[in-house]
């Protein structure tokens, strides 16, 4: 039954994250609440996992929470229900796409989509700032506002990116940069 639940979780995710792997966040957020099968702290080591990693983001972090959950098959049971809602859309769109090319409503709920991805996104964007970098709970107990050495190594980070001879540099760099700090600093 736990496979049918995980299949039926990731199929509603995949059905309503549009804009890609990222926007799939606030739903595993609101997954991780509602299931118990993930704490938010969980979540943000997904993430990280799954943004440093081969492969897309969506499909890492339903793979792992799947896995984590019921073990193989679980893993392939979240995974399949992420990728299901998109493949049927797929099929469907490519069937009667060319018959509405032109159409008004068409064009204006793909301009819709647009607009849905960007908020999805942006709140995918600062619901991870604010794991990552506020109210961080220490080795002792005690808790941290502010989280500084994480907040420190993402404006070095983001000033790297917008230095002119860092510019230039493969995404990969700082990706590696970051972990390689935070494995180093503990974060």
């Amino acid at each position: 039954m736990i496979y049918l639940r995980l299949f039926y979780e990731f199929c509603k995710v995949g059905l309503f994250s549009v804009g890609g792997g990222l926007a799939t966040i606030p739903f595993l957020t609101d997954m991780a609440k509602s299931t118990g099968w993930f704490t938010t702290g969980q979540l943000a080591d997904m993430i990280a996992v799954s943004e440093s990693t081969p492969g897309p983001i969506g499909i890492n972090m339903a793979t792992y929470v799947g896995f984590h959950t019921a073990g193989i098959l679980g893993g392939t049971s979240a995974t399949l229900g992420l990728v299901f809602p998109s493949i049927i859309i797929t099929l469907i769109i490519a069937r009667f796409l060319q018959r509405f090319r032109q159409s008004f409503v068409v064009n204006a709920v793909f301009y819709g989509f647009r607009a849905a991805s960007v908020a999805l996104i942006t709140s995918a964007m600062l619901q991870v700032a604010r794991i990552a970098l506020l109210n961080h709970t220490m080795a002792d107990g005690s808790v941290m506002t502010f989280y500084w050495p994480a907040i420190i190594l993402a404006v070095l980070v983001f000033i790297c990116i917008w230095f002119t001879p860092l510019k230039k540099l493969h995404p990969i760099f700082f990706i590696g940069f970051s972990a390689l700090t935070g494995v180093l600093l503990g974060l």
